[in-house]
């Protein structure tokens, strides 16, 4: 179950965050760590900050983009140090930990943390299906990358042990799955002139966030693709038969 547990940072500037963060994750029983571009990987003070972790470190998964650390994960869940104005479900640590440890029976799951100056961007925490925020001293709520991980992977190992979870059996479809439902919505709402080339707004942003957040089961998301090609064929069929139409009526007044 752990197994199907990892722990992405994104752009981490100092290596010895990721050392700590393989430390804590080796101390809660935790083994897939996820570098999306770190800016100085592999380093000594990486191995040195690692401890007895040094074999995650060996094992870590170096990827480019976001998309190719959660591609495969059924569930994301994004870290911020600040509760912003998304309409995505929070948890604190120990019900994330519970989320997580459940789902992990069933396939992979993936807690994002960001850079150490800004945290995750928009865009980024955007890709989740929610929102872990763990309160601290308001005066000074802000925690070390390597020291939020710790105590994520701290509540997991807790929920984990004590099998304080809740088991879920319907499985949901993987984030790469959601990506090209994503892309056929965009490709159908377009066809229909629902989105508008010269006035765009922020449909598409809107419903990712909705269907992220609401998280289709596998057969319902079949369901929204069959009813998105059920429109494909037949805006095909109708612009097939507007340009037959057109053609006809060139021809008869052709022959005028």
């Amino acid at each position: 179950m752990l197994d199907n547990i990892r722990i992405v940072l994104i752009n981490t500037f100092h290596p010895g965050n990721i050392g700590a963060a393989a430390r804590a994750m080796k101390n809660m029983g935790l083994s897939q760590l996820y570098l999306v571009e770190p800016r100085i990987f592999p380093d000594e003070e990486a191995d040195s900050r690692a401890a007895g972790a040094k074999d995650l470190l060996e094992r870590a998964v170096v990827v480019d983009t976001l998309d190719e650390a959660i591609a495969d994960c059924q569930l994301v869940i994004g870290t911020s140090a600040r509760n912003r104005t998304f309409d995505l479900p929070i948890f604190d640590a120990q019900d994330c930990a519970r989320k997580v440890v459940g789902e992990a029976e069933h396939g992979k799951v993936a807690i994002i943390f960001g850079r150490e100056t800004m945290g995750l961007h928009n865009a980024e925490l955007q890709k989740c299906n929610y929102h872990v925020y763990i309160p601290a001293n308001p005066e000074y709520p802000v925690l070390n990358v390597s020291a939020a991980i710790q105590l994520v992977c701290y509540e997991i190992w807790q929920a984990h042990s004590k099998k304080d979870y809740i088991k879920r059996e319907e499985p949901y479809p993987l984030t790469q799955d959601m990506e090209r439902f994503y892309q056929h919505l965009e490709s159908a709402l377009r066809k229909t002139h629902f989105i508008i080339p010269q006035h765009e707004g922020k449909v598409m942003d809107k419903l990712r966030r909705y269907f992220n957040r609401s998280r289709p089961e596998r057969t319902e998301l079949n369901m929204l693709r069959g009813i998105l090609t059920s429109i494909d064929e037949t805006t095909t069929k109708l612009a097939a038969a507007s340009t037959a139409e057109a053609t006809t009526s060139q021809d008869k007044g052709s022959d005028q």
